[in-house]
């Protein structure tokens, strides 16, 4: 009897120690839901660490792409973008014959560039540290374990070695010369601050050929004549200021996407960290790819092509604001007719022509139509958290008009510098998706 008993015990020990198949340990790990939380983290530490729009865009783009090169060769559909990006080649490869549990490798990836390229690394710990868990607890084997994550690593510093030559470190400390002369920029209270990534232009590409490859129409001519283009333009947003109904209110505040708000009351000043307008486009991607049950790989696509037309769409943006140097709304009416007029939104610092904001989410709404469809409906939640509201949209390309026209209702753009830029954006969008294959 005590034979049989220690007979049951080796075999039922044999059978938990069975190893098992990627089709099993695939059920928990090829879960999307582990990406979307590692989009989130980083979102979270960008937030915390205050990056400005273009930088986070950055950040966004080449982490995505290293988490999309790591689930390539999980699916013989996908295509690496070595030699598709400029510069991007010999990427490494999986050694053939051996298995991989290709969803570890990707987080693992993008977490090895995230860290590289954001300062408080040690939010990312209790994430990492349960997603590991996770997938040990899955029944990865642990050879297969040490692999994948061996190989993510290798495509993570891969990636952060390309990001090394793209001229981000040499721009960093470059000032703006503020020139004051008329119709020019110059910074805007609360805070006076110092013109935003004034060299941003100069930031590798990494699919279009230029900076002004899109380049908008010149903006209205600055005039103080009442006649003018310039002049009405203006008297447009001052007058939307003193009527704006409650929806516009509702949508230019939904749209900020301000990281960092300076407030001011009395003689303290604090602020307040938000999400960048990248950021607001990933959620708005989440959303629709958990609503459509896409797939792991998919989902790192998607995420990875929203983030390539964010980086895209930002160094054309920037390239047009520090060549027009357009003036913005705020400074104009304080100086000519109405000194104490504040605009609803703060102004950021930078030149106004074109919105940045308009022409990312355009751009971004264009690539996620020809991923997930139009005429998709969805409700954007993304700014509940930090008392922005709800807003439901009957399309990607409809929401990026409202966001456009929000900044003209928060009294920040004109309107040329809205649907400029909205054209601008898809444009480039559009671009993106005949020029990049993700797919065979």
């Amino acid at each position: 009897m005590k034979k049989v008993v220690l007979l049951l015990i080796a075999a039922f020990v044999f059978v938990g120690c069975e190893r098992k198949t990627p089709e099993e340990y695939g059920k928990v790990t090829n879960n999307p839901q582990y990406f979307h939380d590692a989009v989130d983290k980083l979102t979270e530490v960008i937030i915390h660490d205050i990056f400005s729009p273009p930088v986070a865009s950055r950040i966004y783009s080449y982490s995505t792409l290293a988490a999309y090169e790591a689930m390539v060769p999980s699916d013989e559909r996908f295509v690496s973008m070595s030699g598709q990006f400029n510069g991007f080649e010999n990427v490494p490869k999986p050694e053939e014959g051996k298995e991989y549990c290709y969803p570890l490798a990707s987080i693992k990836a993008l977490l090895v560039v995230a860290k590289s390229q954001t300062f408080t690394v040690d939010k990312y710990n209790d994430f990492e540290e349960k997603l590991y868990k996770d997938f040990q607890e899955a029944g990865v084997p642990s050879d297969v374990y040490d692999r994948s994550l061996k190989f993510g690593e290798a495509i993570g510093e891969h990636v952060k070695e390309y990001s090394k030559g793209d001229n981000y470190p040499q721009t960093r400390g470059l000032r703006y010369t503020v020139k004051n002369e008329p119709g020019l920029w110059v910074p805007t209270p609360p805070q006076y601050g110092d013109a935003m990534e004034p060299y941003w232009m100069t930031i590798r590409l990494f699919v279009l050929d230029s900076a002004n490859q899109f380049t908008p129409p010149p903006p209205p001519p600055y005039s103080l004549d009442k006649s003018s283009h310039f002049w009405e333009e203006l008297m447009e947003v001052y007058n939307i200021s003193k009527n704006r109904t409650e929806e516009q209110e509702s949508m230019a505040w939904f749209w900020d996407d301000n990281a960092f708000v300076m407030n001011v009351q009395g003689h303290v000043m604090f602020a307040n960290k938000k999400m960048t307008p990248g950021g607001h486009w990933l959620a708005i991607a989440k959303t629709a790819l958990k609503d459509q049950k896409k797939s792991a790989i998919e989902s790192v696509e998607a995420y990875f092509m929203v983030s390539t037309a964010l980086h895209e769409a930002f160094i054309c943006s920037w390239e047009e604001k520090y060549r027009s140097e357009k003036i913005r709304p705020e400074t104009v009416i304080n100086a000519e007719f109405d000194s104490d007029w504040v605009p609803y939104l703060q102004t950021p610092p930078f030149p106004e022509y074109t919105s940045g904001h308009s022409t990312i989410s355009a751009a971004s709404a264009e690539t996620l139509t020809g991923l997930l469809g139009d005429n998709y409906a969805f409700t954007d939640s993304t700014e509940f958290p930090y008392g922005h509201g709800v807003k439901s949209f009957p399309s990607f390309r409809e929401a990026a008009t409202a966001c456009s026209y929000s900044r003209m209702y928060g009294g920040i753009h004109y309107r040329s510098g809205c649907e400029e830029g909205q054209a601008a954006g898809i444009r480039i969008g559009q671009h993106l998706l005949n020029k990049i294959k993700t797919r065979k």
